[in-house]
């Protein structure tokens, strides 16, 4: 594994589910984190949590300046950024095409997609002037697949996709390594909104099924490490039995 000592890592969507699992995560490993998310009180509560370690900003991805602003008070605190995670995202409200609001449709390309774009983009300037760095986003199986209910979200999680490929292309020669993760279904918030929708077979999943989010973080905590280097560019799979024995995961 890849010595994440010292190493800062800014996580977006960081006041719960499996962005505040990554945060405890990479903590535990030694590394700094930067909290970003819209829920300040919750972000507070967790940098209480972690300690010095960690930095909480209010924060709002959609938002372009905002995210620069942050990325340069985390460098100001901690000197570098060395993993962005690209994990802030939403699914509500779920509808039909015919019946959502289309600012709602837009709310949520802005803070899935244009988010995750505005993570990268400033990240950039820090880590190409490193020669290092680790971009990883969470995606999902929506990403790949039409599903009733979640025309914003598909599209959204599928534009993420390509972006990390995007990146990729244009990056890698530069030492940045961009990755995607697809976790499954993960025991949080988000499966809540979903069950309580009732639209598509998602909705219909019994709750034990959904792994929990600490599952997703260890992986995110592994992708940093040279040993994930084989799938860089690439979207990897937590229902892959293969990763999930690697990692030491249940089945």
């Amino acid at each position: 594994m890849t010595d994440l000592n010292g190493k800062t890592v800014v996580i977006t969507g960081a006041s719960k589910g499996i962005g505040a699992a990554a945060a405890r995560a990479f903590a535990a490993e030694g590394a700094n984190v930067a909290l970003l998310a819209r829920t300040e009180s919750a972000l507070n509560d967790l940098a209480a949590e972690i300690g010095p370690k960690a930095l909480a900003i209010a924060c709002d991805v959609a938002d372009y300046t905002a995210v620069e602003g942050a990325i340069a008070q985390t460098v100001e605190a901690f000197g570098s950024v060395d993993v962005m995670i690209n994990n802030a995202g939403v699914i509500s409200p779920v509808g039909r095409i015919e019946d959502i609001d289309a600012d709602d449709w837009g709310t949520m390309i802005d803070i899935n997609l244009k988010g995750v774009f505005n993570g990268m983009k400033a990240v950039l300037p820090q880590m190409r002037a490193q020669g290092a760095g680790t971009v990883l986003t969470i995606s999902s199986g929506a990403a790949h697949g039409p599903l009733e209910g979640w025309s914003h979200y598909c599209s959204s999680k599928a534009g993420a996709a390509m972006l990390t490929r995007c990146l990729d292309k244009e990056e890698r020669e530069n030492g940045i390594r961009a990755m995607g993760l697809s976790p499954g279904t993960v025991a949080t918030d988000m499966q809540v909104e979903i069950k309580a929708s009732g639209i598509n077979p998602v909705s219909q999943l019994d709750p034990s099924v959904h792994i929990p989010a600490d599952w997703p973080a260890k992986c995110l905590v592994w992708m940093c490490s040279d040993e994930a280097d084989a799938h860089i560019g690439e979207e990897i799979s937590l229902r892959d039995e293969g990763l999930r024995a690697r990692l030491g995961l249940g089945t």
